[in-house]
């Protein structure tokens, strides 16, 4: 076939939007069965995100080369080829594109789904619930035994798309609130049960929020910059950053930085662990923050000592708080109290680390505030 990858998907995901539309409803001609196959690894998308890749790279690998076994999805095994290499150039480049869940690197990248051997009815991967992998290796039978690809295809796509176009939700932005009664909705936010990964970055969100505002407002700050909040799958070590905030000088050096920690206890080995990435810097404050209590004691005299020691060999000024203590600080040194609001949710709003959930759990905090 000589129609690229890339302009492959992007022609049967612009045909899948056209099909939807403004509907909100799939439309297809699978029979009843193909179709509750398929809502099965819809239903599961955000959870098991790693069979929704591995699904839609064989569909796809099956289209455009129709002789191969999409079940034998390794090199290694007999007639075989590799399928995280073309999930990781083509599919999960796409799903992220299109704002679909996606794996940070391939669908492959599962230990349920690495096993070598084919994907028949037999496959031993532990994949849950066992309903997902009933209907995950029924599909890919059918994939391989003459089924319609490119219904199946759409049908994903257009499932996907309904449920993009659901998580989009207008965020309120209330005014005139006091900093007590923003403490408690942020507090309830971060706090909330939530079905899907995601919560831990609210606090980030909230602290970023706050520096956004103070850069403008403290004499400390002048002529400092705030660096752009990084993915939430960024790690520090590759991405060079020394915390989850940072606030560099007018020579482009770390001046000051916020580690955050949701569920989290402050241990002498996160302490320890922070130092390991600061030392080599002029780093002139350094915050590690936690939504859990202070530790005991022991552990708690052990730290304080440390961050002594860390003072006074390197000169930073180490700080160990709680998060909402921190937040209370913060907030009271603002002139305008929703310029905070606006940054926050803004930033909810595009953070792709952050589910439907934890929007929707925003808006109906907001909404039976008192």
């Amino acid at each position: 076939m000589s129609q690229s990858v890339s302009a492959f998907l992007e022609d049967q995901y612009n045909e899948a939007m056209s099909i939807v539309g403004s509907n909100g409803t799939i439309t297809s001609r699978l029979n009843e069965e193909e179709k509750e196959l398929l809502e099965m690894i819809l239903q599961y998308s955000e959870s098991a995100k790693g069979v929704l890749t591995v699904f839609i790279t064989s569909i796809v690998y099956k289209i455009l080369h129709p002789e191969q076994d999409i079940r034998n999805h390794q090199d290694g095994i007999p007639n075989g080829y590799s399928g995280r290499t073309f999930d990781t150039k083509n599919i999960t480049p796409f799903l992220k594109r299109c704002k679909f869940p996606a794996m940070a690197e391939s669908g492959w990248l599962t230990r349920s789904l690495e096993q070598k051997v084919p994907y028949d009815k037999n496959y031993t991967g532990a994949i849950n619930p066992l309903t997902l992998k009933v209907s995950f290796l029924l599909m890919l039978d059918n994939v391989q035994n003459g089924g319609n690809c490119k219904e199946y295809l759409s049908f994903i796509f257009q499932g996907l798309i309904i449920k993009r176009n659901q998580h989009t939700i207008d965020l309120a932005k209330p005014t005139t609130l006091s900093i007590n009664t923003i403490l408690g909705i942020l507090d309830q936010h971060f706090h909330s049960s939530y079905k899907a990964e995601g919560a831990s970055r609210l606090p980030v969100l909230a602290f970023y929020a706050t520096y956004g505002c103070l850069i403008s407002e403290l004499k400390r700050f002048e002529k400092k910059v705030l660096l752009p909040i990084e993915s939430h799958t960024s790690a520090d070590s590759r991405s060079g950053r020394i915390g989850d905030i940072e606030i560099i000088d007018e020579n482009k050096r770390a001046f000051e930085a916020v580690e955050v920690k949701h569920g989290i206890a402050i241990s002498l080995q996160l302490v320890l662990d922070a130092y390991t990435k600061f030392q080599t810097t002029p780093v002139n404050r350094y915050y590690i923050l936690s939504t859990a209590p202070q530790p005991e004691k022991e552990e708690w005299d052990k730290i304080q000592a440390e961050i002594q020691r860390i003072k006074n060999v390197h000169g930073c000024q180490l700080i160990v708080n709680g998060i909402m203590p921190s937040l209370k600080y913060y907030l009271r040194l603002l002139d305008n109290t929703f310029e905070f609001i606006d940054k926050y949710v803004n930033l909810l709003e595009n953070d792709t680390a952050l589910k439907f959930e934890h929007k929707e759990r925003w808006n109906k905090i907001i909404s039976e505030l008192k």
